[in-house]
C-alpha cells in the first residue's frame, strides 16, 4: 500500500506522520508473548551444573522472556520425574537413564535439552590403591550409593575390559557416603560418583583418585543431565518452552564463556549453601560437558537416545519396546 499524504500536510510534518505509521504498523504486527510463570524443579541442591539457570535469572534472560523463574530443590528430588509429567512442575532437571525408565512406566515427561553431553558418573578410586582401570577392581570391594542403574553400568565397564563382570567384585552399598567410604577403607572403589565433583572433594582433603570415566569403557555416552518438561506442556504452552529454553541457552553460553564469573552469581544466589572450593574447579570442568566439539550447549542426537535404549534394553533395565524418538525433542535446543 502506497500512503500519500504530501499533498493534504506540512512537508515538516510528513517525517513525523510516516515515523508513526511505521511504529503503529510494527507495533501491530509484533507477536508479544504473555507473561508466564514456571516452576523448575532442580536434581540436587544448587551447585556448578546450575549456573547457566541462575545466570539467566540475574541477568534478566528470563525477563527478556517474559518469564518469571521459580528454581527450587523438591524435599525429594527422585519425585522430580513425577512431579513434571503429573504437571505439579512445568520443567525439571533429570538424567537421560531415569527418563527413558520413568517413560517405560507410562510418565509422559519429554528432554527438551542436553544440559551435560557426557556421563559424569564414574568409578573412582584412590591414586594410592594402585587402582587405574576397570580390570584392576576384580577381587576387591566397591561402593555405590544402591541406585540401580549402576550395577549394569559398572557391569558393562568391568566386562569391556575383560572380566567377568559383576561376579568379579563385591558390590557394598554405602548410600551417598562414597567419599567417605573410600577414605576409610570401607571400600576399594566406588561407582555413582561424578568425576565433576566427588574427585575435587576427595583431592581437596588431600586424597587423590584415579577415574574411571563411564562412556571411555564401553558404556555408550549418554546426556548425564537433560531438562524435562511433560507432553501436555508441548501441546499446549509450545511457545513458553521456546521462551525458557531460548533464556538458558543464553545462561549457559556465559557460563561456558566464563565460568568462574558465573560461580559469582550462584554464589550471590545461594549464600552460605555452595562450596565454592568444589564449585569452582567443578565448573571449569564442567564447560567441556556443556559444550563440546561435537556439540552446542543443549542439543540431543537421536541415535544416541536409541544407543542407550538399546544398552538398557540389553542390560535388562528396560523390558518392550520403548520407542527413543519420543522420549526428547530436538525442536527447542537447535
Amino acid at each position: 500500500m502506497q500512503i500519500v499524504i504530501e499533498k493534504i500536510v506540512p512537508k515538516p510534518m510528513v517525517a513525523v506522520i510516516v515515523a508513526t505509521i511505521v511504529a503503529l504498523l510494527v507495533a501491530c504486527g509484533s507477536d508479544e508473548s504473555e507473561r508466564a510463570s514456571i516452576k523448575l524443579a532442580l536434581d540436587w541442591y544448587p551447585n556448578a551444573n546450575h549456573l547457566g539457570l541462575y545466570i539467566a535469572e540475574d541477568k534478566g534472560y528470563f525477563e527478556e522472556e517474559n518469564l518469571d523463574v521459580e528454581l527450587y530443590t523438591p524435599v525429594d528430588p527422585s519425585t522430580v520425574l513425577q512431579t513434571v509429567g503429573a504437571g505439579a512442575d512445568d520443567f525439571g532437571i533429570s538424567y537421560q537413564p531415569d527418563v527413558l525408565l520413568a517413560r517405560a512406566q507410562g510418565v509422559p515427561v519429554v528432554s527438551v535439552v542436553g544440559m551435560v553431553q557426557y556421563p559424569l558418573n564414574s568409578v573412582m578410586a584412590l591414586e594410592s590403591s594402585g587402582i587405574a582401570r576397570p580390570a584392576d577392581l576384580v577381587g576387591k570391594k566397591v561402593g555405590y550409593p544402591g541406585i540401580p542403574t549402576n550395577e549394569p553400568l559398572l557391569d558393562t565397564m568391568l566386562k569391556f575390559d575383560g572380566s567377568q563382570g559383576l561376579a568379579d567384585v563385591e558390590l557394598v552399598n554405602v548410600g551417598f557416603n562414597l567419599a567417605e567410604s573410600l577414605i576409610s577403607g570401607t571400600v576399594d572403589a566406588v561407582v555413582g560418583a561424578y568425576w565433576t565433583h566427588e574427585s575435587i572433594l576427595l583431592e581437596n582433603q588431600g586424597h587423590p583418585v584415579n577415574i574411571m570415566r563411564m562412556d571411555e569403557w564401553g558404556v555408550p555416552a549418554y546426556y548425564e543431565l537433560v531438562m524435562v518438561t511433560s507432553e501436555e506442556m508441548i501441546d499446549s504452552n509450545p511457545d513458553v518452552i521456546e521462551r525458557f529454553v531460548r533464556a538458558i541457552k543464553k545462561g549457559y553460553a556465559d557460563a561456558i564463556s566464563d565460568p568462574q564469573a558465573g560461580v559469582d552469581i550462584l554464589v550471590k544466589a545461594n549464600k552460605d549453601e555452595i562450596d565454592e572450593a568444589i564449585d569452582r574447579p567443578g565448573a571449569d570442568l564442567l564447560v567441556s560437558a556443556w559444550k563440546t566439539n561435537d556439540a552446542e550447549f543443549g542439543q540431543q542426537d537421536s541415535v544416541r537416545w536409541a544407543s542407550f535404549v538399546k544398552w538398557m534394553q540389553d542390560a535388562g533395565l528396560l523390558t518392550g519396546e520403548l520407542d527413543p524418538a519420543k522420549a526428547f525433542s530436538s525442536d527447542y535446543a537447535k
